[in-house]
C-alpha cells in the first residue's frame, strides 16, 4: 500500500487516465474529485462490501420448506 499526503488543490495520478484531486479537508473529511474514463468503475469501499454481501446471500440455496417456514413467520434455524 502506498500512503501519500496531499494538500487542498493537489492531485495524484493513477496510470495515465485517472486523476484524483483533493478539493477540501474539513472536520476530518476529505472531498475528492476523481477524473477517469467511463470504463473505470469507481465505488466507495463500503458499497462494494455491501454489494458483495448481497450477491453472496442471493447465491445461497434455500429449500422450499425453509421458505415456507419464513413465510409462516417461523425462525428457519
Amino acid at each position: 500500500m502506498l500512503i501519500l499526503q496531499r494538500k487542498e488543490g493537489e492531485s495524484l495520478l493513477i496510470g495515465d487516465e485517472v486523476e484524483i484531486t483533493v478539493l477540501s479537508v474539513e472536520a476530518g473529511r476529505a472531498r475528492l474529485a476523481i477524473q477517469a474514463p467511463r470504463s473505470v468503475t469507481i465505488l466507495r469501499s463500503e458499497l462494494k462490501v455491501a454489494a458483495d454481501a448481497n450477491r453472496e446471500a442471493a447465491d445461497e440455496e434455500v429449500s422450499p420448506l425453509e421458505l415456507l417456514g419464513v413465510l409462516k413467520g417461523q425462525d428457519p434455524k
